[in-house]
């Protein structure tokens, strides 16, 4: 069978698909399989110019919000693209991107289309205040869905707690798939050591929607307590400035490190003790995983996928999002107590070794192809 991979961002771009997809190419090279990639390269700005037409809803009816404008004009670009560099057929298209998938679908019409929603767009826009729930922008994105189930021969997701968030949006919601992402397990691989002081790390894009801010003040929190730690900030983003200054103010800048933006985090992620994401939103949190493959000691919020991941006590602490002293107490926990602290992060990467190996989810996927016969080619 010969597969596309769709993309919207370069597979060097961080985060949960890049985690997979460049791994899969791996797992499928055989006589019975090829397997593509394709994305939108960076420099691809305003060259498309075709009319848009949804087949499910109006966008024109939004199309006054500068978002909404943008968000199309990106699926024109794609398109241009896609019809600029595609010239090989496929019998399978897999998407991992709205506008991906649409795209695909225009150009080949004929061809089935397994389309995976790993986030939602309009949620982390909502957190990060850049959009009003309820308003153009979120209307728009969100009637998405619905046209993606349209143009889908299989509507997929990363978390049941994902498929759960689209369900009222879409026609039938019994048809969503569920299979979370997975990861090459020789990328992580546990390193015994033994930190003086607790070495807490966090994986992250710097926006509000990841609740980083919670995590200073849980941590300020800490040190009123008397607890001796190490924060690792790992990633950029436009909030980065904001939490800098926080951390100064809170009295916990000297413990910690801002290291912007890092291709490879996985290679060091090892030497860590402890890992904490207190995110607002997050349809599956690939960070946990990896973390957990890492070895580390997991400490999230119960919103989204995340409880997906983490048996709050077995595998990792849950807490609620933006209660910076729930989050104390738990980092508390782990901090105080190693020997607690190993069992929680030896229990996490047994289950991640067991539900989210790249092996097994190739697997998955494998069947799920099968089910398509090869269309007629676009």
């Amino acid at each position: 069978m010969n597969l596309l991979q769709a993309l919207f961002f370069p597979p060097e771009q961080p985060g949960g698909v890049s985690s997979m997809i460049p791994y899969l190419q791996e797992r499928f090279r055989s006589s019975r399989w090829e397997m593509d990639l394709f994305w939108l390269p960076k420099r691809i700005r305003n060259k498309g110019h075709e009319e848009v037409i949804f087949e499910t809803f109006d966008w024109t009816q939004f199309g006054e919000s500068q978002i909404v404008q943008k968000y199309i004009q990106t699926y024109r670009d794609y398109l241009w693209w896609t019809k600029l560099r595609m010239s090989k057929t496929y019998d399978l298209i897999h998407s991992h991107h709205p506008i991906a998938g649409l795209a695909m679908k225009k150009v080949f019409p004929n061809t089935p289309l397994i389309q995976t929603l790993h986030s939602s767009y309009e949620r982390e826009l909502i957190l990060n205040g850049a959009i009003s729930e309820g308003g153009l922008e979120h209307q728009f994105l969100v009637s998405l869905y619905r046209e993606l189930e349209h143009v889908s021969d299989r509507l997929m997701t990363v978390s049941q707690a994902f498929a759960e968030y689209v369900a009222p949006y879409i026609l039938d919601p019994s048809n969503i798939g569920v299979i979370p992402n997975g990861f090459d397990e020789k990328r992580f691989k546990p390193v015994p050591h033994d930190n003086a002081v607790p070495q807490l790390v966090t994986v992250t894009r710097l926006v509000p929607a990841k609740g980083i801010d919670t995590l200073l003040k849980a941590c300020a929190e800490l040190k009123n307590r008397g607890h001796e730690y190490v924060l690792h900030i790992i990633g950029d983003g436009p909030s980065r400035a904001d939490l800098e200054n926080m951390a100064k103010q809170l009295g916990i800048y000297n413990e910690t490190i801002f290291y912007g933006y890092t291709l490879h985090p996985e290679e060091f992620m090892p030497f860590f003790d402890i890992f904490v994401l207190p995110s607002r939103a997050e349809a599956f949190g690939s960070v946990f995983a990896e973390a957990a493959l890492s070895c580390l000691a997991l400490v999230g919020t119960n919103v989204g996928g995340i409880p997906e991941q983490i048996e709050d006590g077995v595998n990792g602490l849950l807490v609620s999002p933006d209660d910076e002293i729930a989050l104390a107490d738990a980092l508390e926990k782990v901090i105080s107590d190693p020997a607690y602290r190993y069992e929680l992060s030896r229990s996490a990467w047994d289950k991640a070794k067991s539900l989210y190996s790249l092996t097994r989810v190739a697997n998955e996927l494998k069947k799920t192809y099968l089910q398509y016969p090869s269309g007629t080619k676009g």
